[in-house]
């Protein structure tokens, strides 16, 4: 089955996107609240775009991670990203 991606990114939002899925704190709903990708279409992007290793490890993380998804997720945790992960330069 062919999951079917529903926009063409810019390289910026495509780039995004990618690291929004390598956080751990990061949600797919937040992901999909932001680019419209569900989960299986972030893991078909995924797929695509990173080296096969590279997939295979992050594929590793985010199964079954509290963090990235929401249902799985404590009642205590408000946000979507770590407090200090937005440092002002």
């Amino acid at each position: 089955m062919t999951t079917r991606l529903p926009q063409t990114l810019s390289e910026a939002d495509l780039s995004r996107l990618i690291e929004m899925a390598w956080e751990d704190r990061t949600p797919f709903d937040a992901i999909e609240a932001t680019f419209g990708y569900s989960e299986p279409q972030v893991i078909a992007l995924m797929r695509k775009q990173l080296k096969r290793n590279s997939f295979e490890l992050w594929r590793k993380r985010v199964t079954g991670r509290a963090t990235k998804h929401l249902a799985l997720r404590s009642k205590l945790v408000t946000r979507a990203y770590c407090a200090t992960q937005y440092k002002q330069k």
